[in-house]
């Protein structure tokens, strides 16, 4: 039986799904998912809007287009010749569908073939299910940032990737991709747009 609190599973294929730029007014649902990720030391709705205006950011909504809602979104930053991924998040009742990763795809993929060699981002040092999809996706973690997240003052490590435009790289990125594909049933529309 699940209580009330907990939220009821929702399924969904690559069919159903859209990735697109977000815009101004995914904010309001941005800040819905935003707020029971994070807690109440997250982002401000201004953050959002100012970050979209951001010339080197790059933010992304994962739309359920049978809904339609936003079910999660990405950003990330693209500063000379390395990406910084500043937030990813997933409705809790849509995580388990490979989304998160499907949204850290999405930034692999939008870096490659360009001037973009490493991608590094930081996570709070419990989060070990985020720390083994970047792990799976070859970041290794290169530091500590002490008392990084206001809420509690836990330690965040970072973590970056090797070249990601390296023969190697490309190798694993290209088979993990792939898994990720079957497991969705495709790729959704706009994905590495």
């Amino acid at each position: 039986m699940i209580s009330p609190s907990e939220p009821t599973q929702v399924n969904v294929q690559a069919s159903q799904l859209e990735l697109r730029r977000m815009r101004s007014q995914d904010v309001p649902e941005v800040m819905e998912i935003e707020s029971v990720s994070f807690g109440r030391h997250h982002w401000s709705d201004d953050s959002f809007y100012n970050e979209m205006n951001n010339q080197v950011g790059r933010y992304y909504a994962l739309i359920h287009q049978d809904v339609p809602k936003l079910v999660g979104y990405l950003g990330f930053w693209l500063i000379a010749d390395e990406s910084h991924i500043t937030t990813v998040a997933v409705r809790p009742e849509y995580r388990g569908n490979a989304l998160g990763e499907l949204m850290l795809v999405q930034s692999l993929e939008r870096c490659m073939g360009s001037s973009i060699h490493w991608v590094t981002l930081e996570v709070r040092v419990t989060n070990y299910n985020a720390q083994n999809l970047y792990y799976k996706y070859g970041f290794a973690s290169v530091g500590v940032r002490p008392k990084y997240y206001q809420d509690n003052q836990e330690d965040a490590l970072i973590m970056t990737t090797p070249d990601i435009n390296s023969a190697d790289y490309r190798k694993l990125y290209n088979k993990l991709k792939g898994e990720l594909e079957a497991r969705l049933g495709g790729l959704p529309r706009g994905f590495g747009m």
